[in-house]
């Protein structure tokens, strides 16, 4: 096993790129389309299941039983639930998210035959108008409305611009990297660890490594609503690693930096074997890490574990700081779990191990 070299600013570009593409579950078809160039690019074959996933492989010296890593590009967002008189737009969100974090974000209305822009706004958003109840009103989806920039004040006008209820909504993810290597931008859950898998790829392509078993490589599209990777894998498939973020919040012991290997989350512990043979992969390749445990967090392994698929599963993270709101991610860490996901693909697997 070698610890291979990442292309940084591969990495980084393919994030960025990503980033530019709106993809809330259920509307996900430019940002599936744009990771099968990527792929044929670098020259890993792939075939697309029913729902429009991506699974791809990279060929081992065996190929069954093997192994999968998946990460997944569908977003938070929302979707029209109602046409307002005033020619506004009530909205539900799309995953587990607080309006709170909607407020003021400017958004793309994904109508059938046409894109419009917007803003999110709370029901009272003017202090001149409305004073100290700007901050007295209630935070939910019931108390924001989205303001269309085109002339519309009345439902007549919404229909007369073809926009109708179920259409998605995109929030803008304004990134922005510093010079610190800090990356702030919205839905870097979990566009960073799809941006992890190819640059791993990458890595493992151009060393030129031969891997013990075939590897996976598989993209989701509905895992911010539960489903994720219930679908999808092939039944050879023994274990499967999961990259997704982190949350470094206050009583977790996540970090922005170094790669975070998750022991449990609420839907119980993750395979112990293959979880210890990270961590073992961390020590003897020196890259930083720590654990923990969450109580609110569940994953594309989770969907895999309750679809009955039999398999060992993992999580490895990178430490995201508010998550589901404005994140943020240090580059160094998504690095890192790069560096132990080409790692992994070349370990033994463990029902050799």
């Amino acid at each position: 096993m070698k610890d291979l070299p990442i292309d940084r600013d591969y990495l980084l570009d393919t994030l960025r790129q990503l980033l530019a593409i709106p993809s809330p579950t259920g509307f996900t078809d430019e940002a599936i389309q744009f990771l099968q160039n990527e792929l044929t690019r670098l020259g890993i074959k792939y075939e697309m299941t029913r729902r429009g996933a991506i699974r791809a492989n990279l060929s081992g010296r065996r190929y069954s039983p093997d192994r999968a890593v998946v990460a997944h590009v569908d977003t938070l967002g929302a979707q029209v639930k109602r046409l307002k008189e005033n020619g506004r737009l009530e909205l539900v969100p799309i995953g587990h998210w607080s309006a709170r974090f909607a407020e003021g974000a400017r958004c793309t209305i994904m109508a059938e035959s046409k894109r419009y822009r917007g803003t999110i706004l709370p029901l009272k958003a003017s202090g001149h108008t409305f004073n100290e109840e700007i901050d007295t009103q209630p935070v939910g989806w019931r108390h924001v409305e989205l303001r269309i920039d085109e002339r519309c004040t009345t439902l007549q006008d919404i229909l007369d611009l073809g926009i109708h209820v179920g259409d998605g909504v995109a929030i803008d993810p304004q990134p922005e990297v510093t010079d610190s290597g800090f990356i702030n931008s919205r839905h870097l859950d979990d566009k960073a660890g799809v941006a992890i898998m190819l640059a791993a790829a990458k890595a493992v392509l151009e060393a030129g490594v031969e891997l013990p078993v075939d590897c996976h490589l598989l993209v989701t599209i509905s895992e911010e609503v539960g489903s994720g990777a219930s679908t999808g894998l092939h039944q050879d498939v023994s274990e499967m690693v999961t990259i997704d973020n982190g949350t470094t919040a206050p009583g977790q012991n996540s970090s922005e930096f170094g790669v975070t290997v998750a022991m449990a989350d609420m839907t119980g512990p993750f395979d112990m074997r293959l979880t210890k043979s990270l961590i073992g992969l961390c020590r003897e390749f020196h890259i930083p890490h720590q654990r923990d445990v969450f109580r609110y967090y569940r994953c594309d392994s989770a969907a895999a574990l309750e679809a009955g698929n039999d398999m060992r599963t993992a999580l490895i993270c990178f430490g995201i700081d508010a998550s589901h709101g404005y994140e943020r991610i240090h580059a160094s860490a998504l690095v890192d779990v790069a560096r132990l996901i080409a790692v992994y693909m070349q370990s033994p697997p463990e029902d050799s191990a």
